[in-house]
């Protein structure tokens, strides 16, 4: 690896090129160490050696506790009591494996392990369990045999992966209209086309691998290689991904490998009566705010156990992508807690969980050599330098990175800044501040932004009028900036990000109120943990103008290609709080200024003709209609340079291309 490239555009690391090196260095060995001749890929094989698995002549479970006197395999075959019948044996240093006669299992049948050490014993759920079942009454989790007569047989070829993912984020459970736990099936049937036809390209699968506290939002895993039983079964999670290549989308998974949940008998904690089997021993083994347990990626066991995960999703479920939670808790010792990465030195000084940070960049080499077309996401609000950058240049590796201080600034923007003091020269430096060598993935908001906690876009602009005011009978002045702003802020969003952009389910139409899951709380309500795609529906109300420029939006990102090119400033006037520049042939002018509209506005351009492509004053999303969609602006000579001049209504975005000869 050459660190060269690394820093070639940034003289900022060249201070730090020995610890770049050194980090280099320590992956090669590790690797090296971890694979003992073999490929990647070979080592990340351990679900097809541990956990139950049928053979022509029996059922073989095989599971790794090293520190344990005795495990025994139990269920209603054994009265759900330890029997010597079906005792385990330790067939080495670290492995237990028992062999059970066809007929005493069957699909679909509950079972446990009961494990014993020295001065204790405990029920646990496989390490490597596929499937989990939760007892209606009882709410206590077993292991379940997953072994249907057939196999799911795939119908459709995934499609080319997109190079600029436009991420249509979701959340199974919460996808149902109804107050009540969605599942694969309704949101294959329900909300998989509504995202085909907003035009979203990818879709980003929340709380996938089964947890067992509902409002933990999935992250919080339990049982790491099982699809969240609360959604459905292994078959109709793999129809649902099915579904979605055969209308062209990809799916990535949201993947936990940040930490565990602390809980022993469904999860890792604990497993074998010690405390740092998976995890790091002592206090650096528990998460302090997430109450949650931290994988030791030190110990090789550990990282064949997550690679094994990695390729599992990919190669059981097909998956197209991954995207990384929690990556800046893992690199950080301290998991970056109330820490502004304001200097550079922070990424480099001794705080560095380095184990973490090869990890990521072993899971990163796996997926890539297993689908080189795959993509993966890191979710890091720290900025560590080379985290997206090809592993050749002495990066991580990952494609993408979330660009998550795009949607921080929005919030302070909304919060903490009158209209009339909106920055315009501010608003585009930061959304376009980016590193040259990493991808990144642009939002506005994501599901953090709905969380009880915290507010959406569209809440934090209109609060309670949206329960009063959001008919289309009655204008009301709040409910009019509201839209107004929310339609530029996203299109300001996305027209600027480096290479995709994300939306989480419901926000393209301003999905009122917050997100709460079940809990004592909330006396376990589901009103705030559904989607009311109705109001998005209703001719009556204004959702739908938002939904109707959501779609238009992700239509211009595509149809004029935007992210092939760079954002270029023409316009950054404070005074008038008018933003405009070109992406490729696209012309995006924001008028952020709540008061003043400007009748021919001028500014300099190439000769031609221009027309309308998008405009956020149309009566179709909910605009006053102040301008004429169908005018062609032709540009103005002026001391040897050419002028456009457009009418600009306050607080509008207007998209223009420039008319080709064929279309006059």
């Amino acid at each position: 690896m050459d660190t060269l490239n690394l820093i070639k555009g940034d003289s900022g690391l060249e201070p730090y090129a020995p610890v770049i090196n050194e980090r280099i260095k320590k992956f090669i060995l590790k690797e090296q160490y971890l694979c003992g001749g073999l490929p990647l890929e070979d080592v990340a094989n351990g679900h097809l050696y541990y956990g139950l698995h049928r053979y022509p002549d029996c059922w073989r479970f095989r599971e790794k506790a090293p520190s344990v006197n005795a495990i025994y395999f139990v269920g209603k075959f054994s009265g759900w009591k330890p029997s010597e019948k079906y005792k385990m044996t330790k067939i080495n240093q670290w492995d237990w494996e028992i062999e059970i006669p066809l007929d005493v299992l069957k699909h679909k049948d509950l079972y446990k392990l009961i494990v014993q050490w020295q001065g204790g014993e405990g029920e646990r759920l496989p390490s490597y369990c596929r499937k989990v079942h939760q007892d209606d009454t009882t709410k206590i989790f077993s292991a379940q045999v997953w072994e249907p007569k057939q196999q799911y047989k795939w119908k459709y070829k995934a499609p080319q992966i997109p190079k600029y993912p436009l991420i249509y984020e979701a959340h199974i459970g919460m996808s149902s209209e109804e107050a009540k736990v969605s599942t694969f099936n309704e949101f294959r049937k329900n909300v998989l086309p509504k995202i085909a036809d907003l035009g979203y390209n990818m879709i980003q699968l929340m709380a996938i691998q089964e947890h067992p506290y509902y409002g933990s939002f999935g992250y919080q895993v339990s049982n790491f290689f099982a699809v969240s039983s609360r959604f459905g079964s292994p078959d109709e999670l793999k129809r649902l991904i099915d579904e979605s290549h055969r209308l062209g989308i990809g799916v990535i998974l949201d993947i936990v490998h940040s930490h565990s949940v602390n809980n022993e008998t469904e999860g890792l904690s604990r497993f074998d009566g010690t405390t740092d089997l998976y995890f790091y021993p002592g206090q650096q083994g528990y998460h302090p705010v997430w109450d949650s347990r931290c994988f030791d990626y030190g110990k090789n066991d550990v990282l064949a156990f997550l690679l094994s995960n990695c390729k599992y999703w990919l190669e059981e479920f097909k998956f197209d992508g991954f995207r990384f939670d929690g990556v800046t808790s893992m690199m950080y010792w301290d998991h970056g807690m109330g820490r502004d990465f304001t200097d550079y030195s922070l990424y480099f000084n001794g705080n560095q969980d380095e184990n973490a940070i090869i990890y990521l960049a072993l899971a990163n080499k796996l997926l890539h050599k297993l689908n080189p077309d795959v993509i993966t996401i890191a979710e890091d609000v720290s900025g560590m330098p080379g985290l997206a950058a090809l592993q050749a240049d002495g990066g991580i590796g990952f494609d993408f990175r979330m660009a998550m201080g795009v949607a921080d600034f929005w919030v302070k923007t909304i919060v903490n800044k009158p209209d009339e003091s909106w920055h315009v020269g501010d608003i585009f430096y930061e959304l376009t501040n980016k590193r040259d060598d990493e991808k990144t993935i642009s939002y506005a908001e994501s599901h953090d932004q709905a969380m009880v906690g915290d507010k959406t876009i569209i809440f934090r602009l209109i609060d309670k009028e949206m329960y009063y005011s959001m008919n289309v009978f009655e204008p009301n002045i709040i409910v009019d900036r509201g839209i107004a702003l929310h339609k530029i802020i996203r299109l300001a969003s996305l027209a600027t990000a480096g290479n995709g952009y994300l939306n989480f389910m419901g926000n393209e139409f301003g999905h009122p109120e917050w997100i709460d899951f079940p809990r004592q709380g909330n006396n376990w309500s589901y009103r705030y943990a559904r989607r009311q795609w109705s109001l998005s529906e209703d001719s009556n109300l204004k959702y739908r103008f938002l939904a109707e420029f959501d779609k238009a939006m992700i239509a211009i990102a595509k149809n004029e290609n935007i992210f092939e090119y760079r954002p270029f400033a023409i316009v950054q006037h404070t005074d008038d709080q008018v933003l405009i520049f070109n992406r490729g042939k696209a012309l995006f002018m924001f008028n952020f200024n709540p008061t003043k509209s400007f009748t021919d506005y001028a500014f300099e351009i190439d000769r031609g003709e221009y027309e309308i492509i998008l405009n956020s004053d149309s009566p179709l999303f909910g605009g006053f209609n102040r301008v004429d969609d169908n005018y062609i602006y032709p540009t103005h000579p002026y001391l040897k340079k050419h002028l456009l001049k457009v009418y600009l209504p306050s607080r509008t975005v207007i998209v223009m291309k420039k008319v080709s000869q064929s279309d006059l």
